[in-house]
């Protein structure tokens, strides 16, 4: 894995040749991101993976062999070494794969149409450990689906302040805006948020998001969402 200092390392997946190095080419060619591979499908993604061990893999989900829910399931599921973060790469935000995706553990998503340049800051984002949400997006995409996770967070048993802190998460706001917004610390309030993520057996703060909205506890258009 990189260091600080060193560029980000890339990997490409997507079963589109043309799309893969058009995205090698532009995403290459961007301030402190190296494209180390690309891959046609899920089955090369791991493959690729364990030989080049990227910072990011650019996932696309609807891929032969082995879709990007199944390799990011197994990407981050294998518990050797440090896995890499998982950017979905979609161009419809309310394809039901990308929701699954980020349910699997993917750090978050972008769309194909988006302008190269902002491509690549969610792969720095994510590289960096940071979450990418992109809260009017989830909504829709959410929103568009059935209810099927109504029964995490009554399991999960979430103080209030835990459900405070996992709404303000779902509008998008960083712990520095969440500790502000409670007038806590922020070590305060990166505990809450452990404890969001360990009750909710969320893989990231992008999943536990999910969860919020598909739980019911964070209504789309409602709360401040």
């Amino acid at each position: 894995m990189s260091s600080p200092e060193a560029p980000v390392t890339v990997l490409i997946a997507d079963d589109d040749p043309v799309t893969r190095s058009g995205l090698s080419t532009l995403l290459g060619a961007q301030p402190g991101l190296t494209v180390v591979g690309q891959a046609a499908d899920g089955v090369e993604v791991v493959e690729q993976v364990r030989r080049l061990r990227p910072d990011v893999v650019l996932m696309d989900v609807r891929m032969p062999r082995r879709n990007g829910i199944e390799a990011t399931r197994e990407l981050l599921g294998e518990g050797k070494g440090t896995p890499p973060k998982v950017v979905v790469i979609t161009t419809f935000e309310n394809d039901d794969y990308v929701t699954a995706a980020l349910s699997a553990g993917a750090s978050g998503f972008v769309l194909k149409r988006r302008p190269v340049p902002q491509i690549a800051e969610a792969v720095r984002v994510a590289a960096a450990g940071e979450a990418i949400l992109f809260p009017a997006a989830l909504r829709r995409m959410v929103a568009a689906r059935p209810l099927n996770s109504a029964e995490a967070l009554p399991r999960a048993a979430l103080t209030g302040r835990e459900e405070e802190v996992l709404r303000l998460m779902a509008t998008g706001s960083s712990n520095p805006e969440i500790a502000e917004s409670l007038a806590v610390s922020l070590e305060t309030v990166k505990t809450h948020v452990g404890n969001v993520l360990t009750k909710l057996g969320a893989q990231n703060r992008t999943h536990a998001v999910v969860i919020a909205y598909e739980s019911g506890l964070v209504v789309p258009g409602l709360q401040g969402a």
